[in-house]
């Protein structure tokens, strides 16, 4: 089996547990990886339940296809992430429930727990709204994510980077956590945050952990 057929398999795999995890529901979440031509992505439409490997679509960094299927809407994300970080190998977008509440308040997840560090700094930024599947989109989120492996896209939902497949989905699935346990937070009462000095220790901590 090709390198490619990995590849494939793998986005599949990774694909099915977004759904199982919630983290998608019907074709709302798409998710990538670099390869062939530029990157092996999701097609536009794609379900959990029918999705295959021989669905991801081959194309260029500038969305062409070389099989002529369609990639994902949100290709142009995907691509602008990889044209900014070289160490992104992967890619995933989601509409996950507390990503979405948390991003539709426009606000940036806050340091409330000692492992909003584990995404790079000492919160989870979050872009202003702008129409989704553009240009602007894409700009927006690479600017959010300067130092980052997840943010939050205003009232959208989310994206996330990694340096493998699971390294991007996991950030995904540990930003929707997150996103739950602030919300659930703030119905209890005022939440405290970490202080500035804790954020560097805890980033610190992340720097080696692992």
């Amino acid at each position: 089996m090709s390198s490619e057929d990995d590849t494939r398999r793998n986005l599949c795999k990774t694909y099915v547990e977004m759904g199982r995890s919630s983290l998608i529901f019907l074709a709302a979440g798409n998710v990538s990886a670099r390869g062939g031509r530029g990157m092996l992505i999701s097609p536009a439409g794609a379900m959990v339940a029918s999705i295959t490997p021989e669905a991801f679509v081959d194309c260029d960094l500038d969305g062409q296809a070389i099989d002529g299927k369609k990639p994902s809407s949100e290709w142009a994300m995907h691509s602008a992430i990889y044209k900014a970080f070289p160490h992104a190998h992967a890619v995933v977008h989601t509409h996950s429930n507390y990503c979405v509440a948390m991003a539709s308040t426009g606000l940036s997840l806050p340091a409330f727990h000692y492992m909003v560090a584990a995404f790079g700094g000492d919160d989870v930024r979050c872009t202003p709204y702008v129409q989704w599947a553009t240009p602007e989109l894409a700009d927006l989120a690479v600017e959010a994510l300067q130092g980052r492996t997840a943010c939050l896209l205003g009232n959208h939902g989310m994206i996330s980077h990694g340096k493998s497949l699971q390294a991007a989905f996991n950030s995904a699935l540990r930003l929707e956590t997150l996103c739950m346990q602030y919300v659930l937070a703030r119905q209890v009462g005022s939440v405290k945050m970490l202080t500035a000095e804790q954020m560097v220790a805890a980033n610190a901590r992340y720097a080696s952990y692992g």
